[in-house]
């Protein structure tokens, strides 16, 4: 498992493993899973799909439902199929609840209905999300602990399950929960936040010349809007937002920037209650290859 914060360099380390093992790459990335959504999502370039296995991307349109239960699922059936081909598999992303969903195979039922959901948002808009946090505070506090107060989508979902199924979210993952057939090894990528940020900043310089504007207009055309969880996220909602002329063009640049900083700092957290993980503390220039060769070492030493 390679995990850290977006930007990290979790790719080029992945890629960098593929050149001296048969190495298969399984993104843990919640957005990589849609179609026509490859800028906003840094996907690998098609060259280095094609050269290099990837799985878990591409796989749903943008408006078709796709959860961390499901990706649990589909996960771990890719890892067993590639430990078959004697390939090793790596899990590659930022998506902290995916990681947790490979290796704990996390699910949370068929407990769904749009209009609770819609209702719950509405809620959380007109009285605050707070409100809704407390009253989950008060209803799970297990799976609280693993929420952030300003998550609203993991917060509805949350409350969603509860309304439907009468158990929280967290009794129910936990008797759903089976145990993984393989011992991951996670290993983390760890800048220094000045560094972080400047690469971060650059990555979103970069996605603008590679055409992000039109890429979402192309999803606009399409009849796809923010309306959906696949593009309520950073990178894809601001962009939205400067098309319907609610801000301008830095503005929108700089509320991309800054989203991604948070969105980062919250990855962060989210993989530092992970005891499991090896933290690789980065500098530049960095030797991808060394690190690369180090995991790879750590691999077959535990086998």
């Amino acid at each position: 498992m390679i995990v850290g914060p977006t930007a990290s360099g979790k790719t080029s380390l992945a890629l960098q493993l593929a050149q001296t093992e048969q190495v298969e790459i399984i993104s843990a990335d919640s957005r990589q899973v849609y179609r026509y959504m490859d800028i906003g999502t840094a996907k690998p370039s098609l060259s280095e799909r094609k050269a290099i296995h990837h799985h878990c991307i591409d796989i749903r349109n943008p408006d078709e439902f796709f959860s961390a239960g499901e990706y649990g699922k589909l996960a771990r059936q890719i890892i067993r199929q590639t430990l078959e081909k004697n390939h090793i598999p790596v899990v590659v992303g930022g998506s902290g609840l995916y990681i947790q969903a490979a290796v704990e195979c996390v699910f949370s039922g068929n407990y769904r209905d749009s209009r609770v959901r819609l209702r719950l948002k509405q809620k959380a808009s007109e009285e605050g999300l707070q409100i809704l946090y407390h009253r989950l505070s008060q209803i799970d506090p297990v799976a609280v602990e693993k929420i952030h107060p300003n998550d609203l989508k993991r917060i509805v979902r949350a409350l969603e399950v509860y309304e439907l199924s009468g158990e929280p979210i967290s009794h129910i993952q936990k008797k759903k929960t089976v145990p993984s057939c393989f011992i991951p090894q996670f290993w983390g990528l760890r800048w220094p936040r000045e560094i972080l940020y400047r690469r971060i900043n650059e990555r979103v310089d970069e996605m603008m010349a590679l055409g992000l504007i039109y890429e979402v207009e192309m999803l606009k055309a399409r009849g796809y809007d923010t309306r959906l969880n696949s593009l309520d996220s950073v990178g894809y909602k601001e962009v939205f937002a400067y098309l319907d002329g609610t801000i301008g063009y830095t503005e929108m640049v700089e509320s991309i920037k800054q989203n991604t900083r948070r969105l980062a700092k919250k990855q962060l957290t989210w993989f530092n209650r992970n005891q499991r993980i090896t933290w690789i503390d980065l500098e530049e220039p960095t030797d991808w290859h060394s690190i690369a060769e180090r995991i790879i070492s750590k691999y077959h030493s535990a086998l």
